[in-house]
Protein backbone atom coordinates (compact mmCIF):
# COMPACT_ATOMS: atom_id res chain seq x y z
CA UNK A 1 0.00 0.00 0.00
CA UNK A 2 1.38 3.42 -0.94
CA UNK A 3 2.06 5.78 1.99
CA UNK A 4 0.53 9.25 2.06
CA UNK A 5 3.93 10.90 1.58
CA UNK A 6 4.34 8.97 -1.66
CA UNK A 7 0.96 9.86 -3.15
CA UNK A 8 1.04 11.95 -6.34
CA UNK A 9 0.52 15.62 -5.62
CA UNK A 10 -2.72 15.77 -7.60
CA UNK A 11 -4.27 13.08 -5.34
CA UNK A 12 -3.57 15.04 -2.17
CA UNK A 13 -5.98 17.50 -0.56
CA UNK A 14 -4.94 21.15 -0.88
CA UNK A 15 -4.08 21.25 2.82
CA UNK A 16 -1.44 18.53 2.43
CA UNK A 17 0.35 19.41 -0.80
CA UNK A 18 4.11 19.78 -0.31
CA UNK A 19 5.60 23.27 -0.62
CA UNK A 20 8.71 23.42 -2.76
CA UNK A 21 11.21 25.00 -0.35
CA UNK A 22 10.08 23.33 2.89
CA UNK A 23 12.57 21.45 5.06
CA UNK A 24 12.20 17.72 4.39
CA UNK A 25 10.81 15.80 7.37
CA UNK A 26 9.90 19.02 9.22
CA UNK A 27 7.67 18.81 12.29
CA UNK A 28 4.72 20.47 10.58
CA UNK A 29 4.51 17.75 7.94
CA UNK A 30 5.22 14.89 10.32
CA UNK A 31 3.77 15.78 13.74
CA UNK A 32 1.38 18.75 13.59
CA UNK A 33 -2.38 18.04 13.72
CA UNK A 34 -3.96 18.01 10.24
CA UNK A 35 -6.27 20.94 11.00
CA UNK A 36 -3.34 23.17 12.05
CA UNK A 37 -1.00 22.37 9.17
CA UNK A 38 -2.33 24.99 6.70
CA UNK A 39 -1.96 27.72 9.34
CA UNK A 40 1.52 26.62 10.37
CA UNK A 41 2.52 26.56 6.70
CA UNK A 42 1.13 30.09 6.33
CA UNK A 43 3.54 31.02 9.13
CA UNK A 44 6.40 29.18 7.37
CA UNK A 45 6.87 26.98 10.45
CA UNK A 46 8.00 24.27 8.04
CA UNK A 47 10.76 26.61 6.85
CA UNK A 48 12.55 27.98 9.93
CA UNK A 49 15.30 29.89 8.08
CA UNK A 50 13.19 33.05 7.94
CA UNK A 51 12.72 33.03 11.71
CA UNK A 52 16.49 32.78 12.13
CA UNK A 53 17.08 35.69 9.76
CA UNK A 54 14.61 37.83 11.67
CA UNK A 55 16.02 36.79 15.04
CA UNK A 56 19.76 37.10 14.45
CA UNK A 57 19.88 40.93 14.12
CA UNK A 58 17.91 41.07 17.40
CA UNK A 59 20.60 39.05 19.12
CA UNK A 60 23.32 41.18 17.51
CA UNK A 61 21.67 44.33 18.89
CA UNK A 62 21.14 42.93 22.39
CA UNK A 63 24.68 41.59 22.69
CA UNK A 64 26.36 44.68 21.26
CA UNK A 65 24.27 46.81 23.61
CA UNK A 66 25.38 44.67 26.55
CA UNK A 67 29.01 44.96 25.43
CA UNK A 68 28.74 48.73 25.13
CA UNK A 69 26.93 49.06 28.47
CA UNK A 70 28.28 46.27 30.69
CA UNK A 71 26.18 47.43 33.63
CA UNK A 72 23.05 46.26 31.75
CA UNK A 73 24.38 42.75 30.98
CA UNK A 74 23.13 39.62 32.72
CA UNK A 75 19.64 38.21 33.23
CA UNK A 76 18.21 41.26 31.46
CA UNK A 77 20.14 40.35 28.29
CA UNK A 78 19.10 36.71 28.55
CA UNK A 79 15.42 37.64 28.76
CA UNK A 80 15.70 39.97 25.77
CA UNK A 81 17.24 37.16 23.73
CA UNK A 82 14.54 34.67 24.78
CA UNK A 83 11.71 37.15 24.16
CA UNK A 84 13.18 38.03 20.77
CA UNK A 85 13.33 34.33 19.84
CA UNK A 86 9.66 33.86 20.69
CA UNK A 87 8.75 37.16 19.07
CA UNK A 88 10.67 36.38 15.90
CA UNK A 89 8.71 33.13 15.48
CA UNK A 90 5.39 34.89 16.03
CA UNK A 91 6.05 38.04 14.01
CA UNK A 92 7.70 36.19 11.15
CA UNK A 93 4.56 34.05 11.06
CA UNK A 94 2.31 37.12 11.07
CA UNK A 95 4.42 38.80 8.38
CA UNK A 96 4.42 35.73 6.15
CA UNK A 97 0.66 35.40 6.54
CA UNK A 98 0.30 39.03 5.46
CA UNK A 99 2.66 38.39 2.55
CA UNK A 100 0.55 35.45 1.36
CA UNK A 101 -2.66 37.46 1.65
CA UNK A 102 -1.25 40.19 -0.57
CA UNK A 103 0.31 37.66 -2.99
CA UNK A 104 -2.65 35.31 -3.26
CA UNK A 105 -3.11 36.12 -6.96
CA UNK A 106 0.62 35.86 -7.77
CA UNK A 107 1.61 32.72 -5.85
CA UNK A 108 -0.42 30.30 -8.04
CA UNK A 109 1.64 31.48 -11.04
CA UNK A 110 5.04 30.68 -9.50
CA UNK A 111 6.21 27.07 -9.31
CA UNK A 112 7.85 27.46 -5.90
CA UNK A 113 4.80 29.07 -4.26
CA UNK A 114 1.75 27.57 -5.98
CA UNK A 115 1.07 25.12 -3.12
CA UNK A 116 1.09 27.71 -0.36
CA UNK A 117 -2.14 27.41 1.67
CA UNK A 118 -3.90 30.51 0.32
CA UNK A 119 -2.80 29.89 -3.26
CA UNK A 120 -3.95 26.25 -3.03
CA UNK A 121 -7.29 27.16 -1.43
CA UNK A 122 -6.58 25.37 1.87
CA UNK A 123 -7.25 28.57 3.87
CA UNK A 124 -9.60 31.48 3.19
CA UNK A 125 -8.54 35.13 3.35
CA UNK A 126 -10.74 35.65 6.40
CA UNK A 127 -9.13 32.71 8.20
CA UNK A 128 -5.66 33.98 7.27
CA UNK A 129 -6.46 37.45 8.64
CA UNK A 130 -7.64 35.96 11.92
CA UNK A 131 -4.49 33.82 12.17
CA UNK A 132 -2.32 36.86 11.49
CA UNK A 133 -4.09 38.78 14.25
CA UNK A 134 -3.58 36.00 16.80
CA UNK A 135 0.15 35.87 16.09
CA UNK A 136 0.53 39.66 16.15
CA UNK A 137 -1.32 39.93 19.47
CA UNK A 138 0.90 37.29 21.08
CA UNK A 139 3.98 39.12 19.78
CA UNK A 140 2.69 42.40 21.19
CA UNK A 141 2.26 40.85 24.65
CA UNK A 142 5.93 39.86 24.59
CA UNK A 143 6.88 43.36 23.45
CA UNK A 144 5.16 44.81 26.53
CA UNK A 145 7.90 43.26 28.72
CA UNK A 146 10.41 45.74 27.22
CA UNK A 147 10.95 49.41 28.03
CA UNK A 148 8.74 52.12 26.53
CA UNK A 149 11.21 53.16 23.82
CA UNK A 150 11.55 49.56 22.60
CA UNK A 151 7.76 49.13 22.63
CA UNK A 152 7.33 52.15 20.36
CA UNK A 153 10.03 50.83 18.03
CA UNK A 154 8.21 47.50 17.92
CA UNK A 155 4.97 49.18 16.92
CA UNK A 156 6.78 51.26 14.30
CA UNK A 157 8.25 48.07 12.81
CA UNK A 158 4.81 47.22 11.44
CA UNK A 159 5.22 49.90 8.76
CA UNK A 160 8.04 48.25 6.74
CA UNK A 161 6.39 44.85 7.31
CA UNK A 162 3.14 46.15 5.81
CA UNK A 163 4.87 47.73 2.80
CA UNK A 164 7.28 44.92 1.89
CA UNK A 165 4.87 42.58 0.01
CA UNK A 166 3.96 45.40 -2.38
CA UNK A 167 7.55 46.50 -3.05
CA UNK A 168 8.16 44.00 -5.86
CA UNK A 169 5.30 45.63 -7.76
CA UNK A 170 6.81 49.13 -7.84
CA UNK A 171 10.61 48.81 -7.45
CA UNK A 172 13.49 46.67 -8.67
CA UNK A 173 14.82 46.79 -5.08
CA UNK A 174 12.21 44.96 -2.96
CA UNK A 175 15.13 43.39 -1.04
CA UNK A 176 15.78 46.82 0.51
CA UNK A 177 12.28 46.81 1.98
CA UNK A 178 12.80 43.26 3.24
CA UNK A 179 16.05 44.44 4.85
CA UNK A 180 14.27 47.36 6.53
CA UNK A 181 11.76 44.92 8.06
CA UNK A 182 13.99 41.95 8.85
CA UNK A 183 16.79 43.88 10.58
CA UNK A 184 14.59 46.14 12.70
CA UNK A 185 15.36 43.89 15.64
CA UNK A 186 18.88 45.34 15.81
CA UNK A 187 17.34 48.70 16.72
CA UNK A 188 14.69 47.24 19.01
CA UNK A 189 16.93 44.86 20.98
CA UNK A 190 19.70 47.45 21.45
CA UNK A 191 17.05 49.84 22.81
CA UNK A 192 15.52 47.16 25.04
CA UNK A 193 19.01 46.41 26.38
CA UNK A 194 20.32 49.95 26.88
CA UNK A 195 17.16 52.01 27.31
CA UNK A 196 17.70 54.29 24.32
CA UNK A 197 18.37 54.10 20.59
CA UNK A 198 21.91 55.17 19.66
CA UNK A 199 24.10 55.41 16.56
CA UNK A 200 25.90 52.05 16.91
CA UNK A 201 22.52 50.33 16.61
CA UNK A 202 21.63 52.39 13.52
CA UNK A 203 24.91 51.48 11.83
CA UNK A 204 24.41 47.81 12.78
CA UNK A 205 20.92 48.04 11.26
CA UNK A 206 22.38 49.33 7.99
CA UNK A 207 24.90 46.47 8.02
CA UNK A 208 21.99 44.06 8.33
CA UNK A 209 20.20 45.65 5.38
CA UNK A 210 23.29 45.13 3.20
CA UNK A 211 23.40 41.52 4.44
CA UNK A 212 19.75 41.05 3.44
CA UNK A 213 20.50 42.38 -0.04
CA UNK A 214 23.23 39.74 -0.24
CA UNK A 215 21.27 36.69 0.87
CA UNK A 216 17.87 37.57 -0.59
CA UNK A 217 19.30 38.29 -4.03
CA UNK A 218 20.69 34.75 -3.95
CA UNK A 219 17.26 33.49 -2.88
CA UNK A 220 15.44 35.48 -5.58
CA UNK A 221 17.46 33.82 -8.33
CA UNK A 222 15.27 30.74 -7.79
CA UNK A 223 12.23 32.62 -9.15
CA UNK A 224 13.95 34.72 -11.80
CA UNK A 225 12.21 33.14 -14.79
CA UNK A 226 8.73 33.01 -13.25
CA UNK A 227 9.12 36.59 -12.00
CA UNK A 228 10.01 37.75 -15.50
CA UNK A 229 6.90 36.09 -16.96
CA UNK A 230 4.51 37.72 -14.49
CA UNK A 231 6.32 41.07 -14.20
CA UNK A 232 7.52 40.81 -10.60
CA UNK A 233 10.66 42.86 -9.91
CA UNK A 234 13.72 41.80 -7.87
CA UNK A 235 17.41 42.54 -7.54
CA UNK A 236 18.08 39.10 -9.03
CA UNK A 237 16.39 40.18 -12.25
CA UNK A 238 17.95 43.64 -12.09
CA UNK A 239 21.54 42.41 -11.64
CA UNK A 240 21.25 39.33 -13.85
CA UNK A 241 24.62 37.91 -14.85
CA UNK A 242 26.36 40.75 -13.00
CA UNK A 243 24.95 39.53 -9.66
CA UNK A 244 28.29 38.29 -8.36
CA UNK A 245 29.85 41.76 -8.52
CA UNK A 246 26.87 43.32 -6.74
CA UNK A 247 26.91 40.61 -4.08
CA UNK A 248 30.60 41.20 -3.44
CA UNK A 249 29.80 44.86 -2.92
CA UNK A 250 27.03 44.07 -0.43
CA UNK A 251 29.46 41.76 1.40
CA UNK A 252 32.03 44.53 1.79
CA UNK A 253 29.45 47.13 2.83
CA UNK A 254 27.94 44.79 5.42
CA UNK A 255 31.30 43.92 7.02
CA UNK A 256 32.54 47.53 7.03
CA UNK A 257 29.33 48.84 8.58
CA UNK A 258 29.25 46.12 11.23
CA UNK A 259 32.89 46.90 12.07
CA UNK A 260 32.07 50.61 12.37
CA UNK A 261 29.12 49.84 14.65
CA UNK A 262 31.40 47.77 16.89
CA UNK A 263 34.11 50.44 17.01
CA UNK A 264 31.57 53.18 17.71
CA UNK A 265 30.02 51.10 20.52
CA UNK A 266 33.16 49.77 22.21
CA UNK A 267 36.00 52.22 21.56
CA UNK A 268 34.94 54.51 24.47
CA UNK A 269 35.44 51.60 26.90
CA UNK A 270 39.18 51.38 26.11
CA UNK A 271 39.19 47.58 26.29
CA UNK A 272 41.32 46.51 23.30
CA UNK A 273 40.94 42.75 23.86
CA UNK A 274 37.14 42.91 23.92
CA UNK A 275 37.10 45.27 20.94
CA UNK A 276 39.42 43.04 18.91
CA UNK A 277 37.42 39.91 19.66
CA UNK A 278 34.15 41.57 18.75
CA UNK A 279 35.61 42.88 15.50
CA UNK A 280 36.68 39.31 14.73
CA UNK A 281 32.97 38.50 14.66
CA UNK A 282 32.41 40.94 11.80
CA UNK A 283 35.35 39.57 9.81
CA UNK A 284 34.35 35.93 10.38
CA UNK A 285 30.86 36.94 9.22
CA UNK A 286 32.40 38.33 6.03
CA UNK A 287 34.50 35.19 5.55
CA UNK A 288 31.36 33.04 5.59
CA UNK A 289 29.65 35.32 3.06
CA UNK A 290 32.74 35.06 0.86
CA UNK A 291 32.50 31.26 1.12
CA UNK A 292 28.87 31.45 -0.07
CA UNK A 293 29.82 33.71 -2.95
CA UNK A 294 32.64 31.41 -4.05
CA UNK A 295 30.18 28.53 -4.49
CA UNK A 296 27.31 30.46 -6.09
CA UNK A 297 25.86 29.52 -9.46
CA UNK A 298 22.85 31.74 -10.09
CA UNK A 299 21.50 29.27 -12.68
CA UNK A 300 21.31 26.40 -10.16
CA UNK A 301 18.11 26.91 -8.14
CA UNK A 302 18.84 24.06 -5.73
CA UNK A 303 22.27 25.50 -4.96
CA UNK A 304 20.82 28.99 -4.48
CA UNK A 305 18.40 27.59 -1.89
CA UNK A 306 21.17 25.64 -0.15
CA UNK A 307 23.41 28.72 0.06
CA UNK A 308 20.50 30.82 1.27
CA UNK A 309 19.89 28.33 4.10
CA UNK A 310 23.57 28.56 5.08
CA UNK A 311 23.05 32.28 5.73
CA UNK A 312 21.88 31.37 9.23
CA UNK A 313 25.39 30.16 10.03
CA UNK A 314 26.91 33.51 9.01
CA UNK A 315 24.63 35.34 11.43
CA UNK A 316 25.21 32.82 14.21
CA UNK A 317 28.97 33.31 13.93
CA UNK A 318 28.44 36.95 14.93
CA UNK A 319 26.20 35.95 17.86
CA UNK A 320 28.69 33.41 19.20
CA UNK A 321 31.67 35.75 18.98
CA UNK A 322 29.75 38.69 20.50
CA UNK A 323 28.67 36.40 23.35
CA UNK A 324 32.27 35.22 23.86
CA UNK A 325 33.45 38.85 23.98
CA UNK A 326 30.85 39.54 26.66
CA UNK A 327 32.43 36.85 28.82
CA UNK A 328 36.00 38.15 28.47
Amino acid sequence: MTGDNQRPEGDRPASDRPIADRVEGNWVDTRAPDELRPYLRLSRADRPIGTWLLLLPCWWGALLGALAHPETAGAHTLWIMIACALGAFLMRGAGCTWNDITDRDIDPLVERTRNRPLAAGAVTVREALMWMGIQALAGFLLLLTFNAAAIWLGVLSLLPVAIYPFAKRFTWWPQVFLGLAFNWGALLAWTAQTGALDWPAVVLYLAGIAWTLFYDTIYAHQDREDDALIGVKSTARLFGDNSENWLRGFLVVSVVLMSLAIIYALAPLAEPLRLSLTLAGAWAFGAHMNWQLGRLNINDSALCLKLFHSTRDAGLIVVLIFAAALLV
